[in-house]
């Protein structure tokens, strides 16, 4: 099988460091102290995938330097590099004369390591070129499409269920944010388009619902706030979420808190959208710490969409214990699979909080569920 490998280098930098994104703020992100994330995550996949392969001959074509070919190279994963050049800086140029390269090489896959920004520059480059599957291995900061793995091991399941055509092809969104609203903390989402890719239910994350805004999921919302907060220590510090489910919470105590970003609630007090840095900076005593979250609807993902800022670091003080998670009943019984997702990009953590968590519903209501 011929994998075609894009690596875009700068996804997910704006996530730890507060930014929702790095569309347009890279300088802004790297001046933070943001480092690269989606070099490393093409490394794991790539490594992973060799570990994986049994009697499979997986012959990978790669974008040249940072965009590919140096992750293949230090995998030890054998290479074809694209006759192209690349900048210093790359950008969504380099990602669409990579698409039509690969898909000129005859590749029978391509595997994109980004967010949606570069599903985005790749659905606009097949528009008039015939199609090649596609898979997305997550290293963006929200990823509300439905192209991509759940995670680095699994983009390495599905690419091998390809492989041995046990993979059915099937059409997945591609959403258009717009991440200047975004970071102005209006949730602006549109369809960008359609690709098609190798689908594994298991391992796919599928595309973000966005929460309903009907009388009854508002006083959902209310009640499992209600519930929180009774439950709430005065000493302790609250590391808050994004969604309206979390922001119902701050707005019973009467304390304006962003939807879209991770803020902390401290003594009756609010820091709006603090980075991994800040929280590491604010929080003193982290057996007095709590994290409050609600899983993105559909996808069932808990942490590593949209709150990169909540971090491996940042979960292995905190522990499972002290994280509260909320969610509707109507949400719940939208996340595919009935489980709860992690990407966190440290398998230590994952495996930290896998198993069971308890998820508040209701007032003095709450359920068992599984994270995968």
């Amino acid at each position: 099988m011929k994998l075609g490998l894009i690596v875009n280098p700068v996804a997910g930098m704006g996530g730890k460091v507060g930014l929702k994104g790095t569309d347009g703020v890279l300088k802004e992100a790297k001046a933070k102290g943001a480092e690269p994330v989606a070099p490393k995550r093409a490394e794991e996949f790539l490594r992973k995938l060799k570990a994986n392969m049994t009697s499979e001959e997986v012959e990978v074509w790669a974008c040249p330097g940072i965009m590919g070919e140096d992750e293949a190279k230090a995998a030890s994963f054998p290479v074809q590099v694209l006759p192209m050049k690349i900048g210093k800086e790359t950008s969504a140029k380099d990602t669409k004369a990579a698409v039509k390269l690969l898909v000129k090489a005859k590749t029978d896959v391509i595997v994109f390591v980004g967010g949606d920004g570069t599903a985005r520059d790749i659905f606009d480059a097949t528009q008039d070129i015939e199609a090649v599957p596609v898979l997305g291995v997550p290293s963006g900061v929200k990823m509300y499409s439905g192209v991509f793995a759940v995670s680095p091991l699994d983009a390495v399941e599905v690419v091998l269920a390809f492989a041995r055509g046990q993979a059915n092809v099937s059409e997945f969104e591609i959403m258009d944010a717009d991440e200047d609203a975004i970071r102005s903390d209006s949730f602006v989402v549109k369809l960008h388009g359609f690709l098609k890719g190798p689908f594994v239910p298991a391992n796919i994350q599928g595309s973000k619902q966005a929460s309903l805004a009907t009388d009854e999921e508002k006083d959902n919302q209310n009640a499992i706030a209600r519930f929180i907060i009774e439950e709430m220590r005065p000493e302790a510090t609250y590391i808050l979420g994004p969604g309206t489910t979390v922001k119902a919470v701050a707005e019973l105590i009467s304390v304006k808190k962003t939807t879209l970003g991770v803020d902390i609630y401290q003594k009756g007090k609010i820091m709006l959208d603090v980075s991994e840095r800040r929280i590491l900076e604010t929080v003193k005593d982290w057996r007095s710490a709590w994290v409050v979250l609600s899983p993105i609807g559909h996808q069932g993902m808990l942490l590593g969409r949209g709150n990169q800022q909540i971090s491996p670091q940042i979960i292995k003080r905190i522990g499972k214990g002290h994280i509260i998670v909320a969610a509707t009943k109507s949400k719940l019984q939208s996340i595919e699979g009935n489980v709860l997702r992690v990407d966190t990009g440290d398998a230590e953590t994952d495996n930290l909080l896998r198993g069971y968590i308890r998820v508040v519903t209701d007032y003095r209501e709450w359920r068992l569920v599984r994270v995968q």
